[in-house]
């Protein structure tokens, strides 16, 4: 199986063929980011996980960047960033549905509540158990968020 980044060097080169310019500068952004982080720190080569946060956080960077030009009136740029969050969003895997989220908190909140209700203290365990099953398929916050109103009720 291809890594993420050996995929997106293949989409780089039919966009580039292509004459594709929107997606040539999107791919190249996202393999320079993948690559950057390999050579941060001790050089090595990234995992499929470590990968996919790299390209969740672009996708996450241009969906903030078209909200804060949409805010300040700067429709082109918002759509020009909506367009490559959306190009990059494909590479990702499915998203998880709330219901599915849902019950993915819900699983992890009861076998914690084997000794009890789970506390605020317990959170970030919570929090981490339910991130490792979820695995990039839904953001952090809305996880933290459910597993919050899990344990205040």
């Amino acid at each position: 199986m291809a890594t993420l980044k050996d995929q997106l060097k293949k989409d780089l080169v039919v966009a580039m063929k292509a004459h594709d310019e929107t997606a040539k500068t999107t791919i190249r952004m996202a393999v320079a980011a993948i690559m950057n982080a390999e050579v941060a720190g001790k050089a090595h080569e990234l995992s499929d996980e470590e990968e996919l946060k790299i390209l969740t956080r672009e996708v996450h960077t241009r969906e903030e960047s078209a909200e804060t030009y949409a805010a300040a009136g700067r429709e082109e740029l918002a759509a020009k960033e909506s367009a490559e969050a959306e190009l990059l969003k494909k590479y990702l895997p499915e998203q998880l549905d709330a219901a599915q989220l849902q019950q993915i908190v819900d699983d992890v909140v009861a076998q914690a509540s084997t000794d009890g209700k789970p506390t605020m203290k317990q959170m970030g365990q919570l929090v981490r158990a339910a991130n490792e099953q979820v695995k990039g398929r839904a953001e952090g916050k809305a996880v933290a968020d459910l597993v919050r109103k899990a344990i205040t009720g």
